[in-house]
Formats: C-alpha cells, structure tokens, sequence
C-alpha cells in the first residue's frame, strides 16, 4: 500500500511515531507536516527522539486563525495527495490538521482512516470536538481507542465503520519508559540547586494548552490561582501559547509555579512518572498519567477520556476552589487495568488499514 499519513502538532508526531515503525516494515508511507507546530521544542525533538522519519511533504503552514490556518492546509494538502495518490489517508486526533487532512481527501474520493476516532467531550463549541466529528463522520475506516469511543460512534450510526484498536499512544510510551529522564534538562532550566531540592521533596506539573484556557484571561486567573494554593512546588513546561497569553494579560505566576520551556517527549514523560499530582487540560497527559499510575488533575469540566476517572485516578476541576481539593484527595488505590489497551495499536491499525485496502472511495 501507498499510505499518506497527515500530521502537525505535538501529539500527532507521538502517535505517527508508534504506527510509522510498523507500517514501513511492510508498505510506503508519505509523511506529510502541515506545519501546525513548527517550534523546534514543539515539533523537531519529537522526530529526532522518537525516531519518526522526516517527512517526505513539510507543507510549512504556521500559525493564523482556525480559518486561515485550515484553508491554507487544504490548499497544500490537496495538491500533495493529487502528486501521490495515495491507497489511504491517514489522519490522527482532533487538530486543525486532522480536518484539513480529511476534508481535503474526502474532495478527492480517496478512503481516509481516522486514529484516535469516536472520542467526545460533548462540548460543541471545542474546536477539537468540531474536528473530530467532521472527520469521523467522513472518514472509512474510524479506529478506536476504547471500548467508549466504539459506543459513541454506535450511537451515531458509525458503529459499522469502527473497530477497537487501543491507543498508540500506549505503544509509544512503551517503548520510551527506558529512556524518560528529567533532572539534567530541568537543572538547565532552573539551576542545578533548585531542580535537586525538587527532585529529593516531590513536585507537582502543570500543563495548560487549551485555547479555552489561554484566551480567557478571567479563566486563566483562575486556574493559576488554584495551583498557587498547592503546597508543592509545580513545574510548568509552558506552551508558546500560554506564555503568550499570561503575558499579554499581565498575569504574575503564584510563587510555587516554576516556568519552563516546553518539555521533549523523554524528559516529559518522566516528569510525569515522578510528579506527585499533575495538573493538565490535555488528552494525551491524562492518559499518559493514567498509565502511569500518578493522580491527575483535568482543570476542564469534561473529558473526551472518560475511563481515567474510574477508581479516581483522574478528577475533573475548572476552579480555584476544587483544584485545590483535587491535589489534596487521598492517593488512588485501586486497580487501573488496561481500557487502552497492551502497546500493540499500531499493529492492529496496520493490519485493519491491510484489511481494507482497496475497499474504500475511489
């Protein structure tokens, strides 16, 4: 098979990383960067730790409006798929890049495949949730995380089309544990003395990414000023759009949170491992802790992920007030199992893309 795989942001580089290693074994594959993400922190270190090829298209977008920033995709994306014509499409999560990725494919009648389909906030006004309706509903073949990702899409009537692979992301965490380090990096970032006195009393990390939470000066207050009241030390790996944000609404950090740049894969992941809470709006954190084993806190009213909730694992608080009971809930114990599956997605999203070869739109 010919398969033209669609990424952009930080997230997909992970997800394209797990199905890339075992789709190349046995068929071409034609890596497209729309260039959501362009940051070196954002986009270069994941390929190069991960060991993702580099891709064969860099369409170079950038940063614009949810508009000019998906027509511009389309445009590009159109033209890379009419030079290769591919046997599938491959699209992965929720970003501006996945609708562009499937829209675009979807004009030209060529089959797409959706990784990571059938998640729902049930939140109509998420970019995210707008994205990946659109693309489960136009996409052939829709591979699922989770046993709830099939049940959302049953009820829409997709029930046909998708199928139970588990999470990638799974794969990849996997394979990454050995290498998960953080006290080198984050000594460059804070000093030698103060990233050791964190490392010996325990810290928790923060992530904050969500146009929801970035744009809304009000809600981002809040949610500072209930990390402030955690009586830990909080490591915020911040995102060019946060920092953007508490500067342009002239926000002063509580005293316990300690800026950094955005984190690489490996030295995230241990930073995760080790935390004491973390605090996240992204998907990928939660599920990442989840694994793991470490209490998360959603500072979001919804969840696309709701099996991390199960045995308290995860909680969700978009206030001062319950952030600071999250952090201090009892330490979950009970059995997490595995609702994301065993680290062998990518194999199932191969074998379920062989499957249907030649089946799709043409």
């Amino acid at each position: 098979m010919k398969v033209l795989s669609v990424v952009g942001a930080r997230p997909q580089f992970v997800k394209a990383a797990a199905v890339s290693r075992v789709l190349r074994a046995r068929h071409e594959e034609v890596l497209v960067h729309t260039g959501q993400h362009y940051d070196d922190a954002l986009s270069g270190v994941f390929f190069r730790e991960l060991s993702l090829p580099e891709p064969e298209i860099h369409l170079g977008i950038g940063s614009g409006s949810h508009a000019e920033q998906t027509a511009a995709m389309l445009v590009a994306l159109e033209r890379a798929m009419l030079e290769t014509r591919p046997d599938w499409v491959v699209v992965y999560g929720d970003t501006n890049s996945t609708l562009a990725g499937t829209l675009a494919a979807a004009k030209l009648c060529l089959p797409v495949a959706h990784v990571e389909a059938g998640l729902r906030s049930h939140d109509r006004a998420m970019p995210e949730e707008q994205n990946r309706i659109v693309a489960d509903h136009l996409a052939e073949l829709l591979l699922c995380p989770t046993l709830t990702a099939v049940e959302h899409l049953g009820r829409e009537g997709l029930g046909s089309r998708a199928l139970l692979v588990g999470d990638v992301m799974v794969d990849i965490l996997q394979l990454s544990l050995p290498h998960a380090a953080w006290r080198g990096w984050l000594a460059g970032e804070l000093g030698p003395e103060r990233a050791e006195r964190i490392g010996v009393g325990g810290y928790g990390l923060l992530t904050i990414h969500r146009a929801a939470n970035t744009d809304d000066p009000e809600r981002l207050t809040e949610l500072l000023r209930g990390v402030g009241t955690i009586d830990l030390p909080v490591v915020f790996p911040a995102h060019p759009r946060v920092r953007k944000a508490i500067g342009a609404a002239g926000l002063a950090l509580p005293a316990n949170v300690l800026l950094c740049e955005p984190a690489p894969y490996f030295v995230m992941l241990g930073l995760q491992r080790d935390a004491q809470v973390v605090l996240t709006d992204s998907g990928g954190v939660q599920k990442e802790a989840y694994v793991l084993g470490v209490p998360c806190v959603t500072l979001r009213a919804e969840t696309e992920w709701l099996e991390t909730l199960v045995g308290g694992w995860n909680v969700l608080a978009d206030r001062a007030e319950t952030i600071a009971a999250a952090t201090e809930r009892p330490r979950p114990s009970g059995s997490r199992g595995t609702p994301f599956g065993d680290g062998d997605a990518a194999a199932r999203v191969v074998a379920a893309l062989e499957a249907g070869a030649g089946g799709g739109r043409r």
